[in-house]
């Protein structure tokens, strides 16, 4: 298939870039825009559907991860352009998130890093630092969501002993340690972030790679290979278990109640069901259930974010000293990186059911301690009668 550009180009020459320019050319000029973040993802993605040509469904379906609202529509209507040229986007799962072969992300020396490690909301601290010629250091402060992306962002000049304070303090009160990180990760963590970020909320990271390059100048990475499957490659084999939820930092492996409250409610309504059912046939329904929740859970998206928790879950254990459970981490995370069907991995079936588990057995201890609504027509005589008596 001939690749090329259509239409008037418009949508192009708004960014700068040449209509009448090869395809290849016009592609590589919007990854670069997309990357210095002098563009919106919404421009991007309306010149995108403008370019005939196999790559620019590919960079599409990438930027479709995560994206919401006018960012997805316009993304959607894109792709629905190119697809009527000729031009399929490839599947979710086949779009290389961290691909091996992709070329090393290297810092300037003397830069430093630090980490914490993610709440149960996949939310974490990322510190990026810089020797100052004047003496001290300059600071990259970013507060990270795997699932809003970058929430905050700050740019602080400090002295060592000002730093080691802030350290001090932060780990009493969140009472988690943060570690001294590979630079090229932290960085890798906040430019992710900050492309996740949904662009009615870009206002308040704005100028997030204005002050990241106060700290360095090396191109934004979009492919990184983590550190933690060469640091653990011996483990990557072994069967994940879930002895690592003993760890408190494997809070953030939970998921969240909002995406599995319509399994809950399933698992719920079988258990309910006025049809009698052998207690053999109501387990086999519910781990039905069960299994369809480990497919649709840790899919696309949310496959690629479980991952990314289990990698930095896996980075943080193992720099925390705890090596067992940092490689059942790194092998689970190898499993997702490696296209496995999840289903079949005992460690993400077990992990779903303990889960629909634990939300059930909440639900049904607030149930038991919420006030009774609806009276049982005993208990409705019982009132009728005490009012009676109290008023005469």
């Amino acid at each position: 298939m001939t690749t090329r550009i259509e239409s008037k180009g418009s949508e192009l020459r708004d960014l700068g870039i040449d209509p009448s320019a090869p395809a290849g050319e016009a592609l590589a000029r919007l990854r670069a825009i997309r990357g210095s973040g002098s563009a919106s993802e919404t421009a991007i993605a309306r010149a995108l559907g403008t370019v005939v040509d196999p790559g620019a469904a590919a960079m599409l379906a990438q930027m479709e991860i995560g994206a919401t609202g006018a960012l997805r529509r316009e993304i959607r209507r894109s792709l629905f352009k190119l697809q009527q040229k000729g031009i399929t986007a490839p599947a979710v799962a086949s779009i290389p998130q961290s691909d091996p072969a992709a070329a090393p992300h290297h810092l300037e020396p003397g830069i430093r890093a630090m980490l914490s490690a993610a709440d149960p909301e996949g939310v974490r601290v990322v510190w990026l630092l810089k020797p100052r010629q004047q003496g001290g250091l300059v600071r990259v402060w970013g507060l990270v969501s795997d699932i809003e992306g970058l929430l905050r962002v700050s740019l602080t000049g400090l002295n060592r002993h000002e730093l080691a304070a802030e350290r001090d303090d932060l780990e009493r009160r969140a009472a988690m340690k943060m570690i001294d990180a590979d630079p090229p990760l932290a960085d890798f963590i906040l430019c992710e972030a900050y492309r996740r970020t949904p662009e009615a909320s870009r206002a308040r990271v704005g100028a997030f790679l204005a002050i990241r390059a106060d700290i360095t100048g090396a191109p934004e990475p979009v492919e990184f290979t983590h550190p933690i499957y060469a640091e653990l490659k011996g483990t990557l084999e072994a069967e994940p278990s879930l002895e690592i939820l003993r760890e408190p930092e494997a809070s953030a492996l939970r998921l969240s109640p909002k995406s599995i409250k319509h399994y809950v409610a399933e698992v719920a309504s079988i258990q309910q069901s006025v049809i009698v059912l052998a207690r053999v046939q109501q387990e086999e329904r519910i781990n039905m259930v069960a299994e369809r929740a480990v497919g649709e859970l840790f899919e696309g998206e949310r496959a690629l974010r479980m991952r990314r928790r289990l990698e930095d879950l896996a980075y943080y254990l193992e720099h925390t000293g705890r090596h067992a459970p940092a490689g059942w981490a790194a092998a689970a995370a190898a499993r997702l990186r490696d296209g496995n069907d999840p289903r079949r991995i005992e460690f993400f079936r077990a992990l779903v059911r303990m889960q629909l588990g634990a939300v059930m057995a909440e639900e049904r201890e607030r149930e038991r301690e919420e006030p009774r609504l609806i009276m049982t027509p005993a208990e409705a005589i019982r009132a009728r009668e005490q009012s009676r008596m109290r008023r005469s």
